[in-house]
């Protein structure tokens, strides 16, 4: 890929949930989702253990 290559960004907030599937779980089946339509992670974070997780993105434009 050229250093001149354009991209597009995409952020993602996942709210922690007591029910249903462990954050991992949630984070790996959206990340496994997103990058089937070719986005790339570029960053994740959480605050702390009770905030959202945040995944920046991206992918050529």
């Amino acid at each position: 890929m050229s250093t001149s290559a354009r991209w597009t960004y995409e952020v993602v907030e996942l709210s922690p949930n007591m029910l249903g599937p462990s954050m991992t779980e949630r984070l790996r089946e959206e990340l496994d989702r997103l990058g089937r339509q070719g986005w790339e992670l570029v960053s994740a974070n959480q605050v702390n253990p009770f905030d959202q997780v945040r995944l920046i993105l991206k992918k050529v434009a």
